[in-house]
């Protein structure tokens, strides 16, 4: 059964911050609340893809024994992409759908009137 009204986009709750150098002092930076799921996404997206890009230049740049920690982080940083990506890729296709179902309803009250 398909509702008649989706569910809210999804946003974070809560500020988190980061940047503190270790402790030595208060953070410099934070994730706002009320940052929307895609925004989100979209952001950490571009973030992994230039982590990704970093990675493979410092493994053209080191000697062997590196290299080969540089190649793990390089398979996690791939993970992590395709797995925002994925997400990402559901949330435009909900909504994408929703936007189909709002226009199917205006539609429909539109005849009724």
């Amino acid at each position: 059964m398909t509702k008649p009204v989706p569910d809210p986009p999804l946003s974070t709750k809560t500020s988190t911050t980061f940047g503190s150098c270790n402790g030595s002092h208060d953070p410099l930076f934070a994730v706002r609340a009320g940052v929307s799921s895609e925004d989100a996404l979209i952001h950490t997206s571009t973030l992994l893809k230039s982590a990704y890009q970093t990675n493979v230049h410092a493994c053209e740049r080191v000697d062997a024994e590196v290299r080969g920690l540089l190649w793990a982080t390089e398979q996690s940083l791939e993970m992590s992409i395709a797995l925002v990506d994925s997400l990402l890729d559901e949330v435009e296709a909900r909504s994408a759908t929703a936007a189909l179902l709002r226009r199917s309803l205006q539609a429909g009250q539109a005849a009724v009137e």
